[in-house]
């Protein structure tokens, strides 16, 4: 390896390195940290990122990017393996993105959104969205000027999108949406008639919660060293490094299955940043290919491993231990329950059927805010609106509405489409995994899970950022993204629970 590369790959691990600490400064934040700490880390979260973005963009990171690609034409000017040249491509895509967004746009952007989401909380918890507008007001007016910062052909929502998953824009997102959108509509009318089982809601305290959500962790297929468990009022997963993951649950005291459910999402999350060439950390080859590509593997461990029969088989007498109300409540009747489709407030606590018309409704929400054809103030009225038009039922509170998700709070518009097509994408996945392993349930019903995720880690996780989401699901599964295998698995795996 030669020395000017040896440097831009130093500089990359720098860079890498500030990302970390930043990582580890919102764990804290949504863990640990003292309410009354917020503006001190905010100022902290500022500079982080103020410091961060100069790295990006420093002259000395151009001069070393600049003796092997063309900055402006991204053409290499030097022979590069396959690995150096995922590097530069990656690098260079990066350089010309954040040259676009001034220090001063990053750091302030950092700095309001970091006090942002502590508002949120105060607003949610007390269901007051007016004490929420005036910031949301801000970080749409923020998040508009990136849009013609960072330039679009199409619809501004692009260029916000472009940031999460760079294989979408907003009409192709809307295509999908529309066809998904009809299925889902159609399978929540046919099946969402059957009452919920009185026994999911029974009151679990969080002592046992805790006990619960910790063995699920041990479970799994990830080694604890690398990794904790904590609780946040937001489930969510964080990484500084392939050896070092942090994920959260929460407690709901009448649902212990939202715990469950957390605790498999946010370790699939986990199992993704572990999975990835640790040898290769501070670089694109150990980096995600895209929050869809990281929603698939969340999903795939909360959905399609976890609330199926072949997991439950397994998991089902010690729950029963653990929790003795379920002691006559049967394995079929339980698993029954636990895939109960019915319309709902929340996002996160959605079934399989209805979770995707949750993101849908976000996803044409952005656009209008974004667009201004939205206002703030008119948002609570045209949340409820929307959604009566989907689910038919009209939220009870902001909190239960326009309140709920953390992300606008944060900033990230144009991250909701990405929880669909990871659900999407984790389908379509899945088919190729089950050509490979016919016997998978039979293995997972004894117990076994390490290969399904070493599947995962060699056929995902080890390429990093090797290739894109198209690139990746043609690779894997011989076709290009599209709805039709998540459709396939919800018709197939709800008419053999409702006999349709």
């Amino acid at each position: 390896m030669d020395t000017d590369y040896k440097a831009l790959l130093e500089h990359s691990k720098s860079i890498a390195r500030f990302h970390s600490i930043m990582t580890l400064l919102h764990w804290d934040q949504e863990t640990y940290m003292p309410p009354g700490g917020i503006t001190a880390r905010s100022e902290q979260i500022a500079e982080i990122s103020e410091l961060t973005h100069e790295k990006k963009i420093s002259r000395a990171y151009k001069q070393l990017l600049g003796k092997f690609v063309n900055l402006n034409t991204g053409n290499f000017k030097r022979a590069l393996n396959k690995d150096q040249a995922v590097c530069v491509r990656e690098w260079h895509k990066d350089y010309c993105r954040n040259t676009k967004l001034p220090v001063a746009f990053v750091k302030a952007f950092s700095q309001l959104t970091s006090e942002a989401t502590q508002i949120w909380a105060m607003a949610k918890k007390a269901n007051n969205f007016k004490l929420f507008a005036p910031f949301l007001e801000k970080i749409i007016r923020m998040n508009r000027e990136k849009t013609e910062i960072l330039g679009f052909d199409e619809h501004p929502y692009d260029a916000l999108l472009e940031a999460y998953e760079p294989c979408m824009t907003a009409s192709r997102v809307s295509r999908i949406f529309d066809a998904l959108g009809k299925e889902l509509k159609s399978l929540m009318k046919k099946i969402s008639a059957q009452k919920p089982a009185k026994f999911l809601t029974r009151a679990v305290d969080d002592a046992t919660q805790a006990d619960i959500g910790l063995w699920i962790s041990r479970i799994l297929p990830i080694d604890p060293d690398y990794t904790r468990l904590d609780v946040s009022s937001h489930p969510f997963s964080l990484a500084l490094h392939p050896r070092d993951s942090r994920i959260t649950t929460r407690y709901l005291k009448n649902s212990f299955l939202s715990n469950i459910f957390s605790v498999l999402h946010e370790a699939g999350h986990s199992m993704y940043e572990m999975g990835l060439p640790a040898q290769h950390w501070g670089t694109p080859l150990a980096e995600p290919v895209s929050l869809s590509v990281h929603e698939s593997q969340s999903r795939w461990w909360e959905t399609l491993i976890g609330r199926s029969m072949p997991f439950w088989k397994h998991m089902y007498p010690t729950l029963q231990q653990k929790l003795p109300f379920l002691g006559k409540v049967s394995l079929p009747d339980f698993y029954r329950a636990a895939n109960h489709v019915a319309p709902s407030f929340i996002r996160v606590e959605a079934d399989e059927v209805t979770y995707g018309l949750h993101v849908i409704l976000r996803f044409e929400i952005e656009k209008q805010l974004i667009t201004g054809n939205l206002s703030v103030g008119d948002l609570p009225d045209a949340w409820n609106e929307k959604f009566k038009e989907l689910f038919g039922l009209t939220p009870p509170s902001h909190a239960e509405g326009c309140l709920q998700d953390i992300h606008w709070s944060l900033g990230d518009f144009g991250y909701f489409p990405t929880y669909a097509l990871g659900n999407l994408l984790a389908a379509q996945f899945f088919g190729a995994f089950e050509k490979e392993h016919k016997d998978w349930d039979k293995r997972i019903a004894q117990g076994e899970l390490g290969f399904v995720r070493d599947w995962l880690k060699k056929n995902v996780h080890v390429h990093g950022k090797k290739y894109n989401l198209d690139e990746l699901a043609k690779r894997v599964t011989g076709k290009g993204l599209s709805e039709e295998a998540y459709c396939k698995h919800l018709k197939s795996k709800y008419s053999e629970i409702y006999s349709l």
